[in-house]
């Protein structure tokens, strides 16, 4: 029953990733569906935050609600506490009442006086040199029990095979915007070369060359030049243009 409802559950992130627009929505709806995960196992509202870790900085990237954010927030900018702990070593670690435990106290005080008496810090892991972090803030000591504790590693170890899923889509994604606007820079260069060459009777090496230079000269982009020149060339009263190489 447990594998079932595990497969479940990441079937449910994955579809989320795959309703997602961009990066941060994921995160946002991801860190919503863990917020109501624990919710559900604890029986109290519980808030979560996820804050990424890459080249040696860290920074809060989501959260259930602006609270949630507010407090990872404040973490990073001490740098110090259950988040952090558990992004260095790899394990959950739980902050069980803010108001006896001797660590952190900087940002002890800061969760008592938002109202969050306890805390837990639940690794993900990610490609490369990455790494993130689901933050959990609960409203009374005690409720992070090991079977809490368990399920959020559960969802964690998804969450994080989720996310990993969610970036390589987003890289995808902006390697195939960035290699259709290389296309289409490409191909107006080409057209507006079609035109120089024949309106000059020129090679197409030769007409680059104009093209360049007079992008030199105007000190203007070679591919906003040669739309434009395109752009001049389009309209139905225009001559036609012949693009022989």
């Amino acid at each position: 029953m447990v594998d079932q409802d595990m497969a479940e559950d990441f079937e449910e992130l994955v579809d989320l990733i795959a309703g997602m627009e961009d990066i941060k929505s994921v995160l946002e709806d991801l860190t919503a569906y863990a917020a109501a995960t624990m919710t559900s196992t604890t029986g109290k509202p519980i808030e979560c935050a996820v804050t990424l870790h890459r080249r040696k900085r860290t920074a809060t990237i989501g959260g259930s609600s602006g609270k949630a954010v507010v407090l990872d927030r404040i973490e990073q900018s001490l740098g110090d506490g259950p988040c952090i702990e558990a992004l260095e070593t790899g394990v959950p670690v739980l902050l069980d009442d803010v108001s006896s435990d001797p660590r952190w106290p900087e940002y002890r005080t800061a969760l008592s006086a938002a109202g969050v008496a306890s805390s837990l810090g639940v690794p993900m892991k990610l490609d490369n040199d990455a790494g993130a972090v689901l933050d959990f803030f609960a409203p009374v000591s005690g409720l992070f029990s090991e079977r809490a504790i368990a399920e959020a590693a559960r969802f964690g170890d998804m969450a994080g095979k989720a996310l990993r899923l969610a970036v390589r889509i987003a890289s995808a994604e902006q390697r195939a915007d960035n290699l259709k606007a290389a296309m289409d820079t490409r191909t107006v260069i080409d057209l507006a070369c079609g035109i120089i060459m024949a309106q000059n009777k020129c090679t197409k090496d030769e007409a680059f060359d104009v093209l360049r230079s007079a992008s030199n000269s105007r000190n203007q982009k070679l591919n906003e030049l040669a739309e434009g020149l395109v752009n001049r060339f389009s309209g139905p009263k225009d001559a036609k243009a012949h693009f022989d190489d």
